[in-house]
């Protein structure tokens, strides 16, 4: 087990779906861990995931006693009329010592200040935060710490807000999956569904899919729309409307988005040397497994680099979606 309480170089911030997946991230060796409840407050609200107060409590306490922080997602945009579950999330939060609250709303960040002044807050990437007079109006406004960056910036871009934010700090994601709309601006699940990440918290849900066998194949629909046609002998993934096969123009592919895994570990020299604070892995939806590993690795990658020494890029390849990896937009060479 590291020791996740050494802290040179930039945070590890990793993910905890389940109080087990907690656990398993602070004993990998994560510096901060990040949750959320089981509701609509936060963006990974799945069945089987996430928190109740109780479990929160124990997490985060969990967290401390092993020098790991504890940050606690409530990322998704209010309902109209439901303010007060929102509200009673931050409440709660604050309560079981959570050292920081990941927020995209505007009103509940606005709460949030007013009623725990002194409680750090971070600026959700929900919120797409992605000029500096949008980063400065949070900072300077509700006195935002750290503001998590979209996944369609270049590291010259992210070098450049990361400037211009200070003394407000910046996080980017550095594995795990990707998504063709810009954070915060879902609209294909919402429009298939009536359900999205920004809203409720869920993206191609699996109350919309279905299978059925047809000919040769398995067909898998999200919302009544045929998403993806697995080959008999074609492993078969969970169906997501971004990431599906279509066809246009007489050819049949992943129309939207190829389904790839970001995997930016060759560019944590780079990133940190642009003052990029902290390094996020996606995955609230993985197995403990898949956990372990991940962070266990990029621990090693950020110590290594702390120590001055290459770090090795190889060995996360075999735990991307579909064995294949992408550096996203961060190498982007069109605009």
């Amino acid at each position: 087990m590291n020791a996740p309480s050494t802290l040179r170089g930039p945070e590890l911030v990793c993910p905890a779906g389940t109080p087990a997946g907690l656990r398993t991230a602070v004993d990998a060796g994560a510096h901060s861990i990040y949750c959320g409840y089981a509701d609509e407050t936060n963006a990974r609200n799945f069945p089987g995931l996430n928190f109740d107060r109780t479990e929160m409590r124990e997490g985060i306490a969990y967290a401390h006693e092993r020098g790991a922080k504890a940050l606690v997602a409530l990322n998704t945009f209010v309902r109209a009329g439901a303010m007060d579950i929102w509200k009673r999330g931050v409440d709660d939060a604050v309560a079981a010592g959570a050292d920081a609250l990941i927020l995209a709303d505007i009103a509940l960040i606005a709460y949030a200040r007013q009623a725990h002044p002194k409680q750090r807050l971070h600026l959700s990437v929900q919120a797409a935060a992605a000029t500096p007079e949008a980063i400065a109006f949070y900072r300077d406004r509700f006195s935002i710490a750290r503001v998590v960056l979209p996944r369609v910036l270049t590291v010259e871009e992210i070098a450049r807000l990361t400037a211009h934010a200070a003394p407000c700090e910046t996080e980017v994601f550095v594995f795990g999956g990707l998504c063709v709309m810009a954070e915060g601006r879902c609209m294909l699940s919402s429009y298939a569904t009536g359900k999205s990440p920004n809203m409720t918290g869920v993206c191609s849900p699996p109350s919309h899919v279905a299978y059925r066998d047809e000919e040769d194949a398995l067909v898998a629909s999200v919302g009544g729309f045929t998403v993806e046609r697995f080959s008999k002998d074609e492993p078969a993934g969970y169906p997501t409307l971004c990431k599906g096969r279509f066809l246009a123009d007489g050819t049949v592919s992943h129309l939207f988005e190829d389904p790839v895994s970001l995997n930016a570990i060759e560019l944590l020299p780079r990133l940190a040397g642009v003052g990029v604070t902290a390094f996020k892995i996606e995955g609230r939806q993985r197995g403990r497994a898949y956990v372990a590993a991940v962070v266990q690795a990029f621990r090693r990658a950020v110590d290594t680099m702390a120590a001055g020494r290459k770090i090795d890029v190889a060995e996360l390849r075999a735990l991307t979606e579909g064995q294949r990896d992408t550096t996203g937009a961060y190498k982007k060479a069109w605009r």
